[in-house]
């Protein structure tokens, strides 16, 4: 054959898959609002980095072979703001980006490429599931689990997922295993769809009610965040991975501070009230004292009790784990120690240095807690702390009793402790107290209970945790950004270049 013949067949044959499910699939999408798979590789990498990986892929079963361009799924290599990426785009338009045997081996290479060679996994997830009659039989049987690595995650590298669809099979399975999750809202995650549950059950499945944002994002805590479109969902794709390292072996990237950063953190008085039983927002807390607009919060509508948020102090990445008195005056309940616990993980896997604000009652207690494994939560928090390796700083901002002291970062679970002269290190509330240990009510001996109470207020103070060299600094609340920034420079990592020793890389997704 004429090497131009040679030439226009490969064109040809390019064209059929750039055309991925056809024109009347393509034109569908688009009138539904949301982007093809092509389209969002193109938003979310750096314009003209994508080399693809497998674009003449076909399906292995001859009778589907002429209509499964690229198998389904898109897959290769890019760069997000000038860095390597790994990334995977499931085509819903053809066969419904259906797992097959040459699909997944796509999969498993851009995977494999990602962790050996330190490179952030996208997986941009829109899928139906299994392809059958592939996975029928014995002969289908034969065809998965060829791949012993094929859901270990030791966190060499990070992994981020967006739901953009319908998400069931390996979307699934690559969300539940990510460090970030973002979906579009009307997108749907579950094992298995709508209509198999619903055969299973014997009854019709609602499927926001089986999978949908609010479930994830405030029940099961298996999304970070739900987006109203395709392309904001990418931007957090894209600034998710902004605070992160490539890979585990090197530090995040720095970034210019903002001018102005310091500003908003000398009005940290009118942010916190004085008396320990008024809420506030501990969001807004974090916001002055990071640099201004850096805050990016995980799981908001999970565990609300407490949040979770990656931000930038000086221009370099930090983890803020903040008490936050809005939801349930602070008290820790067993999201909020699922959501604490994976965030420690993130953090410390990819060498971000943690952040406690402490403002604790303690743990939410009663029998929901008790039936849903509260002491096992609890125990399983401090065991991560314990195995934290990236730095730790604690500021005790108002309360910080019983227990959650300790799972908060006190004692020798922080590398530094501050508090701020409102801090009280009770047991629990001091009203509280003088019930409990002189059996004593105000209603019934006012002067006895007001002279009880100031007697445990006098041993609560953050002068004493500092007399004994508990806490290490006692500082102006106005002054919280300046005292982190120059903590976190002081225990810095200089020996191993900012990075940690992983001992929560292997920890468990979800638990």
């Amino acid at each position: 054959m004429a090497a131009r013949d040679v030439i226009r067949q490969m064109e040809e044959k390019e064209a059929e898959a750039l055309a991925m499910g056809g024109p009347e699939k393509l034109a569908q999408r688009k009138a539904q609002g949301v982007l093809n798979a092509r389209e969002r590789i193109n938003y979310l990498v750096d314009p003209g980095s994508f080399v693809e990986s497998g674009r003449h892929a076909r399906a292995i079963r001859p009778e589907v072979r002429h209509k499964t361009p690229a198998d389904g799924k898109v897959a290769g290599f890019a760069r997000i703001a000038g860095r390597d990426i790994a990334i995977v785009s499931n085509d819903f338009t053809v066969l419904g980006a259906s797992s097959s045997v040459v699909n997944m081996k796509k999969i498993r290479h851009v995977k494999h490429a990602a962790c050996r060679y330190g490179m952030p996994l996208v997986l941009l997830g829109e899928s139906s599931g299994a392809r059958m009659p592939d996975r029928m039989g014995a002969a289908g049987r034969a065809i998965i689990a060829q791949d012993p690595t094929e859901y270990q995650r030791l966190r060499e590298s990070p992994w981020v997922s967006a739901l953009l669809g319908q998400c069931y099979g390996s979307s699934t399975w690559y969300a539940a295993m990510s460090d970030f999750v973002v979906m579009r809202k009307g997108s749907v995650m579950a094992i298995a769809s709508p209509n198999v549950t619903s055969i299973a059950i014997g009854r019709p499945v609602d499927p926001e009610d089986l999978g949908g944002w609010k479930i994830l994002t405030g029940v099961s805590g298996l999304a970070d965040m739900a987006v109203d479109t395709d392309q904001q969902a990418l931007d957090a794709v894209k600034r998710f991975l902004s605070y992160l390292p490539l890979h585990a072996m090197e530090p995040p990237p720095e970034q210019p501070v903002p001018s102005g950063s310091g500003e908003a953190c000398r009005g940290m008085l009118d942010i916190v009230p004085e008396s320990r039983n008024q809420v506030y927002d501990a969001r807004k807390v974090i916001a002055a004292v990071a640099d201004t607009g850096s805050s990016f919060e995980l799981k908001e509508r999970f565990g609300k009790s407490i949040a979770t948020v990656l931000a930038r102090l000086d221009g370099r990445s930090v983890g803020f784990i903040a008490n936050n008195p809005l939801y349930k005056g602070g008290a820790l309940d067993a999201d909020a120690c699922q959501k604490a616990t994976s965030f420690m993980v993130l953090c410390d896997s990819f060498n971000i240095p943690i952040v406690f604000l402490v403002d604790v009652p303690g743990f939410l207690i009663g029998v929901e807690g008790e039936l849903r494994g509260m002491p096992g939560k609890v125990i399983n928090w401090m065991n991560a702390l314990s195995l934290v390796t990236v730095p730790r700083i604690t500021v005790i901002t108002r309360k910080s009793y019983g227990q959650a002291y300790i799972n908060m970062g006190g004692g020798r679970n922080t590398d530094e402790l501050a508090c701020w002269p409102s801090a009280d290190l009770g047991f629990m509330d001091p009203r509280v107290s003088v019930n409990v240990l002189y059996g004593v009510q105000e209603k019934d001996d006012p002067e006895r209970f007001k002279q009880l109470v100031a007697e445990i207020n006098r041993d609560t103070t953050p002068w004493e945790l500092a007399r004994l060299y508990e806490a290490q600094h006692v500082i102006d609340p106005r002054d919280t950004r300046d005292f982190l920034i120059r903590m976190l420079l002081v225990h810095r990592k200089r020996l191993k270049n900012g990075v940690g020793e992983h001992r929560l890389a292997n920890w468990p997704t979800s638990y």
